[in-house]
């Protein structure tokens, strides 16, 4: 099970640290709007090796039957390795590469909070927020915790379908 799990997990964490690495470093021209569809469609892709993770098991170590449980089991360290290897990708690209990514994203905010009619006071609320947000954000171990929610609710979803989907039960032997 380790061989699968850390296979499938380690493929899916450099797809999405992939799938990161060149959209990135474009977010100026692609804008925040677009960037949070290419990154969760990215996300959608990376965990698509959970569905093969799970499939290699039942197939290889399970001769073909797996329970419910157990794919669920598979699929959630599949999945928690690559949200790992997401959140060490972009811990390295905001600390090392892109440090004033917070005051483009507060920037962004609060514009669109302008943009949208607020009125003063909210803007000022919205200012306010991003400048704590900012601060939280250059704590490592919060921007860990925060890049970590992310991929999980996506990573869940994958799990939790591919399991459904690939489960099998054995059949009980007919009698004749």
């Amino acid at each position: 099970m380790k061989k699968i799990v850390l296979t499938f997990g380690l493929i899916s964490g450099a797809i999405s640290a992939a799938l990161m690495l060149a959209t990135v470093p474009f977010i100026d021209k692609i804008g925040f709007d677009r960037g949070v569809i290419v990154g969760y469609t990215g996300m959608v892709l990376s965990f698509l090796l959970v569905f093969f993770g799970i499939r290699s098991y039942r197939e290889n170590i399970g001769k073909g039957q797996i329970s419910f449980g157990r794919a669920l089991g598979v699929g959630l360290l599949i999945m928690l390795i690559s949200c790992i290897c997401y959140v060490i990708t972009w811990e390295i690209v905001y600390f090392n590469f892109m440090p004033d990514f917070g005051e483009k994203y507060a920037a962004y905010m609060i514009e669109s909070a302008r943009a949208s009619g607020a009125s003063p006071e909210q803007i000022s609320k919205q200012i306010e927020q991003m400048k704590s947000f900012k601060v939280m954000y250059d704590k490592p171990l919060i921007n860990a915790a925060l890049t970590f929610l992310e991929p999980l609710p996506v990573g869940l979803i994958m799990t939790f379908i591919s399991s459904l989907i690939l489960r099998k039960r054995r059949r009980e032997a007919e009698t004749v």
